[in-house]
């Protein structure tokens, strides 16, 4: 047999352990993401489709609103606070940044003291990102209560364009639902790492296998995606 047929019967079989060789390994996550977990990349890929969901909100907005014939509010007279008889723009919605942002802060020194292993730390600063966030919620609360005392609702607006109240309470209702899913969801967490859960092993919801701090790291990643959403909220809609 010459060299050539010898290389035409050997590559197909070849090609064909080559095929296996490649499924088997897509077929084994361990394999093919030897160093991340499926339950970080679920949720990055999570954010990711929910970063398109809030993009085609905000975009839908911006057309919206430079499309308008009728003059658009001005934000700061819209959300505007008079405290002692001296009206303050936007005073409530910068007290709102600042409680989020700071939750920021709290959430990423929660998950340094859970890589430590440092149980009780990494329970409170939750329990201190989870107040945070639901202070965040009752402001925006007030802030709703105040608008539809006003007038404001998703078919009219007594200051101009009737897309106003539309886009406001769909933008910032969808972002207040996800602030609300993670507070709930950093509860249930911190009371895990409170009771002692990922140390033991304890089988439960979001609990897998001693030692599985990463939780607390993923539930870090839902919220900073969320505050990092408020950032872009608050400069095209409060700002602009």
């Amino acid at each position: 047999m010459t060299d050539t047929a010898l290389r035409s019967a050997i590559r197909p079989e070849a090609r064909a352990t080559q095929w296996r060789r490649l499924s088997s390994d897509w077929a084994a996550d361990r394999q093919t993401f030897p160093g991340a977990s499926w339950r970080k990349a679920m949720m990055w890929i999570f954010l990711l489709s929910d970063t398109f969901v809030f993009g085609c909100f905000l975009i839908g907005y911006m057309t919206v609103r430079m499309s308008t014939t009728v003059p658009w509010p001005n934000p700061s007279e819209v959300f505007a606070l008079e405290i002692g008889g001296t009206t303050l723009p936007l005073i409530l919605i910068a007290i709102m940044t600042f409680v989020l942002i700071s939750s920021s802060g709290t959430m990423a020194m929660a998950v340094a003291c859970g890589y430590r292993r440092r149980r009780r730390a990494t329970a409170l600063l939750m329990l201190l990102t989870a107040l945070l966030g639901t202070t965040f919620v009752g402001m925006q609360a007030f802030e709703w209560t105040k608008l539809i005392h006003e007038g404001v609702r998703p078919w009219e607006n007594p200051w101009g364009a009737e897309q106003f109240g539309a886009a406001f309470f769909m933008i910032t209702g969808f972002h207040g639902t996800h602030v609300t899913i993670g507070v709930l969801i950093l509860l249930v967490v911190a009371r895990k790492v409170w009771r002692g859960d990922y140390d033991t092993g304890r089988r439960g919801f979001f609990t897998s296998q001693p030692g599985r701090y990463e939780n607390v790291e993923i539930a870090g990643l839902y919220w900073h995606f969320v505050d990092l959403v408020w950032v872009f909220i608050f400069a095209l809609f409060y700002l602009w």
